[in-house]
């Protein structure tokens, strides 16, 4: 489930971005922005868990 973060993270900042410039209040497009600036940081952190095919090949060659 963790390597699927980044992509849920990804799609969420989307997703308040276009909220959040929709709504026409005072701080909505700063909050938004920040939001979503959050969420990237969370993506970026979960990138870890994605797996690496390349990583795996190299050691079923080499035991």
């Amino acid at each position: 489930m963790k390597r699927y973060l980044t992509l849920i993270f990804i799609i969420l900042s989307v997703v308040i971005l276009i909220i959040g410039l929709q709504i026409n209040q005072h701080w909505s497009s700063i909050a938004s922005w920040g939001l979503a600036f959050i969420s990237l940081i969370f993506a970026t952190y979960y990138t870890k868990y994605i797996p690496n095919d390349r990583h795996d090949e190299k050691n079923e060659k080499n035991p």
